[in-house]
């Protein structure tokens, strides 16, 4: 069977030193069958030089465009319709990829063809504590991992596009990504399954993912996730499942205990301070003594438990808040989201 080839496209906005990781992870590529295809979405701090210092390597074929700002999902079309691979690889710029991921993916293919796919993301032992603790709120079964789909998941899976493959003839069939600021890749998901195209999780196709560096810029993340969702579910709503929506119920519940602890201390009713004390304190040593066995690390554990709790609130908060505005408020995504909008 003939070597499948492959066009790695990634968007870029104001991460020139994530481009540097990443192109440097794919020189070491134990597999040379890919070209790379960086768009620089309007960033203010480019990364054209960095660029510029890999596509001096013999083995690794780079191509650079800058184009105006257009968000994540239109960068990818303008990058795919530049493409030369059998394949689009779809990579988000914080990704590292160790150095048998293509060679995995290829080998993957040739046994069991698929038309889409995605791949599983884990912590680098180079990441930040913070970063670990993010990590593991977007990949714990205690969290909303299972929603995302995987090995335990709770979901149909549906490949992200930190790390998200697909046939090039597939995604011109599907006119590529939407304009939608969020979810556009779950959009992209949906259609593929929609379209009936093979899909599924390689397990081997997995990537170091560092995501956010701060608790405050992954409360964003995740809140334009749980936007995300009721845009989705406007778009098709099947596809709004119960797991969807246990962020939010999460939120709701912890907000009721917030109430009663307080209540219970200003009218002096232990049982109102004992109860919700007691949940929450038995939730986050679930996730901490989780946390800590996964990464050999106690500082790690206490963190995640900072990380779940900003993962879960910040997608309920999102998905509560684009209720009001999109269905209750009947705004549009602009009018009622402007200030989230990727630049």
């Amino acid at each position: 069977m003939q070597e499948p080839t492959f066009s790695i496209i990634v968007p870029v906005y104001n991460r020139p030193q994530e481009v540097d990781e990443l192109l440097s992870s794919l020189c070491l590529q134990s597999d040379k069958n890919f070209e790379v295809i960086i768009v620089e979405d309007g960033s203010t701090i480019g990364c054209k030089e960095v660029c510029e210092k890999y596509q001096q390597q013999e083995d690794l074929v780079i191509r650079y465009y800058l184009k105006d700002n257009s968000g994540p999902g239109p960068s990818r079309n303008y990058g795919a319709e530049r493409a030369n691979g059998e394949y689009l690889l779809i990579l988000d710029s914080d990704v590292i990829v160790p150095a048998d991921y293509i060679k995995n993916i290829s080998n993957c293919l040739k046994k069991a063809p698929l038309d889409a796919f995605g791949g599983p993301d884990c912590a680098h032992e180079g990441f930040s504590d913070i970063q670990k603790a993010i990590s593991y709120a977007m990949t714990s079964f205690f969290t909303t991992g299972g929603i995302r789909g995987g090995k335990k998941k709770m979901d149909k899976f549906y490949p992200r596009s930190f790390n998200l493959g697909v046939r090039r003839e597939v995604f011109n069939n599907l006119n590529g990504f939407s304009a939608m600021r969020f979810g556009e890749d779950i959009d992209f998901s949906i259609r593929v399954y929609d379209g009936g195209y093979s899909c599924g999780l390689l397990q081997e196709a997995w990537v170091w993912h560092k995501r956010r560096s701060t608790f405050k810029q992954f409360f964003k993340q995740v809140h334009n996730s749980g936007i995300a969702r009721i845009a989705l579910y406007q778009k098709y709503p099947s596809s709004l499942k119960l797991v969807h929506m246990l962020p939010a119920l999460f939120t709701l519940g912890v907000a009721a205990l917030i109430a009663m602890l307080v209540v219970g201390l200003a009218l002096g009713i232990k049982a109102l301070v004992f109860c919700p004390l007691l949940l929450i304190v038995l939730y986050s040593t679930l996730l901490c003594v989780d946390a800590t066995i996964q990464n050999k690390s106690l500082k790690v554990g206490l963190l995640s438990i900072v990380a779940g709790f900003v993962q879960l609130v910040g997608y309920g908060t999102g998905f509560l808040r684009a209720i009001w505005h999109s269905i209750i408020l009947k705004k549009s995504d602009f009018q009622a989201f402007r200030k989230n909008f990727y630049k």
